[in-house]
């Protein structure tokens, strides 16, 4: 059984139509990349998936149960995860304090024993600092622990934020661009921590634009173009399909690609 599955997403803004009838599954343990060109409705349909939009149209199942009424915190309890492009970190709060917020879901803690914990609190709460310091050491940061998150340098922001999001122990972890601004050593880095995190028995749902982790990193890629589903498949598919290559260079530009010889596969081609 699939463990999540976009059956028939819809969403429209007014006139636009963000996203037209998108269907695609992610198996458990899989890594699915996806893709598109700029406005193609990526990220528009994570905002779905997670309850930050509802859809026009459309269902979203997390292991079957139908996500569609749940608001994002309970979508979050059933096991769902996300990063955002423009990363969302307190910026006055510790590195390990950032980390612990992702933890507020699994701690028993009500109002009255958060204003006389018990043993029992006192337990949970040490639990999740020794949880948070293990995330801490497999991003790389567990030198840092008590700096300013704001005090860090960009790669390492985006790191804590996937820690954070890691802390919440998801099932299903949506990461929006975790490539974004970083430079050629940071994305390999951040290629070998999410081949990591995968180990730890967790399917990832991946938006990127760097051609070389999604080739690299996916197990199969789903392809939006103008909000509409147009190919998926395993990478050494996806990356000479016809329609794709067309989506992200144009057909004048394809056939101007044939002419001097290339293979027209997307390898060399960043996308933007």
């Amino acid at each position: 059984m699939s463990l999540l599955t976009v059956d028939s997403l819809t969403k429209h803004f007014g006139g636009v139509k963000a996203l037209e009838e998108v269907t695609f599954e992610v198996e458990p343990g899989e890594i699915l990349a996806l893709i598109g060109p700029n406005g193609a409705g990526k990220t528009t349909c994570f905002n779905v998936i997670n309850g930050l939009l509802p859809p026009t149209a459309g269902r979203v199942f997390l292991d079957g149960v139908d996500l569609l009424d749940l608001p994002p915190y309970h979508r979050a309890r059933l096991g769902l995860a996300r990063t955002f492009q423009n990363i969302q970190l307190f910026g006055g709060m510790s590195v390990l304090e950032n980390v612990l917020t992702g933890r507020h879901l699994g701690l028993p803690v009500g109002p009255l024993a958060a204003l006389w914990p018990g043993a029992g609190v006192r337990r949970a709460e040490a639990h999740a600092r020794r949880q948070a310091l293990d995330l801490l050491d497999l991003v790389g940061l567990a030198d840092k622990e008590e700096w300013p998150a704001e005090s860090l340098a960009y790669g390492e922001r985006r790191r804590l934020e996937i820690a954070r999001a890691l802390a919440q122990e998801p099932r299903l972890l949506l990461l929006d661009e975790p490539a974004a601004g970083l430079n050629p050593r940071e994305t390999e880095d951040l290629m070998e921590l999410l081949a990591r995190v995968r180990e730890r028995d967790l399917t990832l749902l991946v938006i990127e634009h760097d051609m070389s982790l999604v080739m690299g990193l996916s197990h199969r890629i789903v392809v939006l173009d103008q909000g509409c589903l147009i190919a998926q498949g395993a990478p050494a598919i996806i990356r000479r399909h016809p329609r794709v290559i067309e989506a992200y260079l144009g057909r004048e530009e394809e056939e101007e690609e044939s002419e001097e010889g290339r293979d027209g596969s997307l390898d060399s081609s960043p996308i933007q």
